[in-house]
């Protein structure tokens, strides 16, 4: 979905994290900036340049864990890949922008329009097939165009689309500016929308399970953390707008914490059977997975089962 992600390294591991602004729970507390003292630390990030850099890292094992796309997860599976996902990294967090002073008001309007998309394995991608499909619009209808995040807003901003579709913070960035509006959140027409998911190899899990536990255990307590105080937000988007994580303005990422809370939620992270049959079937829908992978290919439920909270403590900023 976006194309900055940043690693993890330590001793025992590297992780793999993408550098956006939905997933600050995949990144706090368990796995932060190396130096922060507001933090606890067991990593360092390694920034990557891109989702192909991050994906061939992890097939080739040099990254043991990594916040991934569901269908990439999925596809990697199925082709043989020993990936498994083990919890969400974050819930809604997608919108779809248009110019402010547009006259687009429901995704009808959009018809014989250029959308751009991340690529064709984002859930933004889906989100607006489930949009087409919705509104009555075939795929000679609107012409998608495949734009990186971070150009994103440049684009719209310069007529090239007519619409976008993205995970923040790269559609508040437009918003922020003052030239662009929210057609679509994926919390208003899609609750169960689901994207980053914390994805483990199986040999991690076969001789290291108590370190993935200890991983899905701080992922799932930083959720609970994060939603639980406006004031952790704050803190949060703090930490996570460091040079050495997202490196994004620190009111950018406020903004999409607060405008308006429940923009993107951290505080369930279960893994649903049933939410991702339904993201398998927009998949096959969409054709980007070829056939059904079963759940239990690209699934391991067993860490989420045994999750244990954890005590988060981090000094909080609410400047």
């Amino acid at each position: 979905m976006h194309p900055e992600m940043v690693g993890i390294t330590s001793k025992d591991l590297a992780v793999g994290i993408q550098s956006s602004g939905t997933a600050p729970a995949g990144n706090s507390p368990g796995a932060n900036a190396q130096g922060n003292p507001k933090v606890p630390q067991i990593g360092q990030f390694v920034r990557y340049s891109g989702w192909p850099e991050l994906k061939e890292s992890f097939i080739a094992g040099q990254v043991k864990a990594a916040m991934l796309t569901a269908p990439m997860v999925m596809d990697l599976a199925d082709r043989g890949v020993p990936a498994r996902i083990v919890a969400l990294g974050h819930r809604s967090g997608a919108v779809i922008m248009v110019r402010k002073e547009s006259a687009y008001r429901t995704f009808a309007d959009l018809k014989g329009k250029r959308i751009a998309i991340p690529s064709r394995f984002a859930v933004d991608h889906l989100f607006v097939r489930r949009l087409m499909k919705e509104h009555g619009l075939q795929t000679s209808d609107v012409t998608l165009v495949e734009i990186g995040p971070p150009d994103m807003p440049a684009a719209l901003l310069a007529n090239a689309v007519d619409a976008y579709a993205t995970g923040e913070p790269f559609g508040a960035k437009s918003e922020m500016d003052g030239y662009a509006r929210i057609l679509y959140m994926t919390r208003d027409v899609w609750p169960t929308y689901i994207c980053c998911v914390l994805t483990v190899h199986e040999d991690l899990i076969k001789s290291k399970p108590q370190f993935v536990q200890v991983l899905v255990d701080h992922v799932l307590s930083a959720g609970h953390w994060l939603d639980h105080s406006p004031s952790h937000r704050t803190a949060a988007a703090r930490i996570a707008s460091d040079k050495a994580i997202f490196n994004q303005a620190f009111e950018l990422i406020r903004w999409v914490m607060e405008r308006p809370s429940d923009r993107v939620t951290y505080g369930d992270l279960r893994l649903m059977r049933d939410e991702f049959n339904q993201l398998m079937g927009l998949s096959l829908d969409a054709g980007i997975i070829p056939h059904p992978i079963p759940y239990e290919t690209y699934v391991d439920e067993s860490f989420m089962r045994n999750f244990r909270m954890v005590n988060i403590k981090l000094e909080e900023d609410t400047r």
